[in-house]
């Protein structure tokens, strides 16, 4: 039974505390086998942490780090990360002998921070929650800065940011174990309602919106660039305000961050690609800004639960087969 330790520092979320037996609660349930075995620890000796706000609370947890001395996966969340107060020395060692011995690691958001702290990360691809990416890039120079907030795959680690950071990182754990079925039913149980809701939300992006925020020709000048790899900074640039200001009225425009927002326009120029050309996934995440095919196809699934081989051919084929089929009384 793979074991599944979450490091609790204080000051998480509360979320981030149970989004884990969320998960893979849900996936034992639907899906009887092994099952796992999940551990909530300390990030020092057994006892109590301290949730954030904004309803504080402290938790005694049943167990310490001794608690992830043999786990699979060794969990990360974010918590009050203090640069003048840092973990204790066993948690760096607890990490680092879980990567020796072959475990993996995911962290969210401030929790990349602390992950980045035990060196682990020096010379990885990493991302974080949108307020931490600068801190991130300043203080580890040697940690490659993915700007997006969505999820990262590096060696044993996933990192990842925003709400939902956890519950991505847990599903792509899941499916790198039992297979994106498992892990795409999963979060259709947890998620259904959010995804119509989502849906919703794209479909109002670039609507007749009150322009006050400026933000027009940026929405526009993203369109026409969605194969750059353009950053917070690149997009606050071409709108003449600093990444904090963009943020905010990103948020105030689109409910989602700049980054977000891109991500969103790239997958519906994917979908839009798959829809009416024959171009190989390769060239498609080319020119709709992907790092690889195998990032496309991540992003992609999480979006539609299915592949970009299946959703072409779904939406293809009724097309394809009327032109195939010839008008009756031809003879042909």
């Amino acid at each position: 039974m793979p074991v599944i330790a979450v490091l609790a520092l204080d000051g998480l979320p509360g979320h981030h505390l149970t989004t884990p037996g969320l998960v893979f609660g849900t996936a034992d349930r639907a899906h009887p086998g092994p099952g796992h075995e999940l551990r909530l620890c300390t990030g020092g000796a057994p006892g109590a942490v301290l949730l954030g706000g904004p309803a504080p609370a402290e938790v005694v947890l049943p167990f310490g780090l001794e608690g992830a001395a043999d786990a699979d996966v060794l969990l990360l969340p974010a918590h009050r990360a203090d640069p003048g107060r840092p973990p204790a020395p066993a948690l760096f060692d607890t990490l680092r002998a879980a990567v020796a011995r072959g475990a993996r690691i995911g962290a969210v958001g401030s929790g990349v921070l602390t992950l980045a702290a035990s060196g682990l990360l020096d010379g990885r691809r990493a991302t974080t929650a949108w307020r931490h990416t600068e801190e991130l890039a300043r203080r580890y120079p040697r940690v490659e800065v993915d700007p997006g907030g969505t999820l990262t795959a590096d060696g044993p680690f996933r990192t990842s940011g925003g709400v939902f950071g956890g519950l991505d990182v847990c599903l792509c754990l899941l499916a790198e174990d039992h297979g994106e079925g498992v892990a795409d039913r999963t979060r259709r149980e947890l998620l259904s309602p959010l995804l119509v809701h989502a849906e919703r939300v794209r479909d109002d992006i670039g609507r007749t919106v009150a322009d006050s925020d400026g933000l027009d020709a940026t929405l526009r000048w993203l369109e026409t660039r969605l194969h750059l790899p353009l950053t917070p900074a690149d997009i606050a640039g071409h709108a003449g305000v600093s990444v904090s200001s963009l943020h905010r009225r990103f948020l105030a425009r689109t409910g989602l961050s700049a980054p977000r927002y891109l991500l969103g326009l790239r997958l519906q120029r994917v979908r839009e690609l798959l829809e009416r050309t024959d171009e190989p996934v390769e060239v498609i995440a080319a020119r709709t800004g992907f790092a690889s095919p195998a990032t496309l196809r991540g992003h992609f699934s999480r979006l539609t639960g299915t592949t970009p081989r299946a959703y072409r051919a779904r939406h293809r084929a009724p097309r394809d087969r009327a032109a195939a089929t010839p008008p009756q009384g031809t003879g042909a």
